[in-house]
């Protein structure tokens, strides 16, 4: 029988994204990032003049953090150790929403951080990539970690089998963020490795586990 299958995101899940993404537009771009907007895309503004930063500018800025500055992300805490003790009981895949040319480039930065992980990239809801993955491997039971509510909902709907645990170790982004759990879509939100590893483990290694929604 295959190996139990732990997929992952990686942002705000395996590394910070936020934090350094927030710094970096204010040193050089000259734009205040701010969560307590309460909507990603309203988040930023120009320091300048107030004015909200909108449409495809939001996501060239992204695209430039990307292509030149992933270096400033920094694992989250615990993370190292948790991986560690989750490959001893399942293998440990990436499934992050990159564009496909930066599989690569995603791949080295995990490994410099010592985390040797393959890596799917994905655009959209995740569930067709999940499902894809898990076809693959034919997990003998599989996990889904996230910290976006909206990939949850697709992971619910077209693979309903996999347990899924709404994660987002980043207190600038969590308060704001829909909670998958809340919203039903997600088994449980566990916002730190410390406290996430033993429900991870369980969902592993526990027989009488189940995916129903707590």
């Amino acid at each position: 029988m295959s190996r139990p299958l732990v997929i992952t995101d990686c942002d705000e899940v395996l590394l910070y994204m936020i934090a350094p993404f927030r710094d970096w537009l204010a040193e050089t771009q000259g734009i205040l990032f701010d969560m307590s907007r309460e909507d990603f895309g309203r988040a930023m503004t120009y320091a300048g003049s107030g004015d909200t930063v909108v449409g495809e500018e939001v996501w060239r800025l992204l695209n430039l953090f990307f292509d030149g500055q992933m270096h400033r992300q920094s694992p989250v805490p615990g993370v190292i150790q948790s991986i560690a003790a989750l490959r001893e009981h399942a293998d440990v895949v990436v499934l992050t929403n990159l564009k496909d040319f930066r599989q690569q480039a995603r791949t080295q930065q995990l490994l410099g951080h010592g985390l040797d992980l393959r890596v799917f990239t994905n655009q959209g809801p995740k569930g067709p990539a999940l499902k894809a993955i898990l076809d693959e491997y034919q997990p003998s039971r599989a996990v889904f970690i996230d910290d976006i509510a909206q990939h949850h909902g697709s992971a619910a709907e077209l693979v309903p089998h996999v347990s899924r645990l709404h994660l987002c170790a980043e207190p600038l982004l969590a308060p704001h963020i829909t909670c998958a759990h809340t919203a039903g879509h997600a088994h449980a939100r566990i916002d730190d490795w410390e406290s996430a590893l033993p429900w991870l483990l369980d969902r592993l290694t526990n027989q009488n586990a189940t995916t129903e929604t707590a």
